[in-house]
């Protein structure tokens, strides 16, 4: 078996952070979201990886590179244009045929992995194999209509009341999905829906199994799906230290201090994730707060908030539910309150 990763999306939701950014790059927990569906693939025991990549690509294969580092082997594939996950089927075609290969969204976080729905899919050898979970906001999500644990319809983010069972980003399909996706027609939306081609494989009597996500699944879309899938990756996270907290600290509940990173006169407050070569000084931090590496936060307090790389951060009083992007500099010099701030790359404010 194989494995097809979509990396090419353009994230609109999540601007401005994705203006300059891949968001499968987006870190969760000090790990980029990407990088938890290669753990998963890897975990599953399948090798050979291809990851669908468009505008962002230099990006990712700059991140990802020969996919060694999981042990994995990467093939990149262009995708012209984001035009719907069938598309992108299409566009792998010459590297999933004649195999069955399981399919993930680079921007889905699953807290179990994919062992378990692999196993099942290898025991059982249908055409497809999707996953479901409920959700409060289906018109967000491809949905599935079930008779007992048949599929019988699918409908891509539905208008109307249709179903609560939205498609997980993950799928494990035969070669047949090829001869399915090329019978279609782009939707009211413009693109090649992976709901229509599993409507097809399910219109001409092939076998399309449904299962229930038993875990925790986030599809990482918007900037309260980001800190969701912080909060939650955070509270898997093994308490470590590698850098030095001083005396004058409190830490309290799982941290994790990157190798280089500094704490002085400040109270960690897990779960926690500070990166290497990153300082923090009279400060508190926490619960729920992921900083990466080389960042600094000078008397500030921060909680259930996602700071990239190089963030300079000072006399702040309060940043709460707050994505800030790659080298982004905030001070704060006025009253006393609460910033809740989402900002994309190389950004510099003040704030009052």
């Amino acid at each position: 078996m194989r494995a097809l990763v979509l990396s090419g999306g353009e994230g609109s939701r999540l601007r401005p952070l994705t203006h300059t950014s891949a968001k499968q790059l987006i870190p969760v927990a000090g790990t980029p979201i990407l990088f938890f569906a290669l753990e998963a693939i890897r975990d599953a025991g399948i090798t050979e990886v291809g990851i669908v990549v468009g505008a962002t690509g230099d990006e990712v294969r700059a991140a990802v590179g020969d996919g060694s580092r999981w042990g994995l082997s990467t093939t990149y594939i262009s995708q012209p244009a984001p035009l719907g996950l069938a598309h992108a089927v299409l566009t792998a075609a010459d590297f999933v045929r004649g195999e069955p290969f399981l399919m993930y969204l680079g921007d889905n976080v699953l807290l179990e992995g994919v062992t378990r729905f692999v196993e099942d899919f290898e025991r059982a050898r249908p055409d497809a194999q999707i996953f479901l979970a409920r959700v409060p906001e289906p018109e967000r999500f491809g949905v599935a209509v079930l008779d007992g644990e048949r599929v019988v319809r699918l409908v891509e983010k539905p208008k109307g009341s249709v179903s609560d069972l939205a498609l997980v980003g993950v799928y494990l399909f035969d070669d047949s999905i090829l001869e399915a996706a090329a019978t279609l027609l782009p939707s009211w939306r413009g693109e090649y829906e992976i709901t229509e081609a599993i409507q097809w494989l399910v219109d001409h009597g092939r076998t399309v199994r449904a299962q229930m996500v038993e875990g925790w699944w986030k599809d990482t879309g918007r900037p309260e799906d980001l800190l969701e899938a912080n909060r939650m990756m955070l509270s898997v996270c093994a308490h470590r230290i590698d850098g030095e907290i001083d005396p004058e600290s409190r830490v309290e509940g799982v941290v994790v201090v990157g190798a280089g990173a500094k704490v002085i006169r400040s109270e960690l407050v897990g779960p926690v994730v500070i990166g290497p070569g990153t300082v923090i000084e009279d400060s508190v931090i926490g619960p729920n707060v992921s900083i990466e590496r080389d960042s600094r936060v000078v008397r500030s307090t921060i909680d259930d908030s996602i700071v990239m790389e190089g963030g300079e951060i000072s006399w702040v009083h309060r940043l709460s539910g707050s994505i800030l992007g790659r080298d982004v500099e905030i001070r704060h010099s006025g009253r006393a309150g609460v910033h809740r701030l989402v900002v994309g790359d190389q950004s510099h404010l003040e704030v009052d």
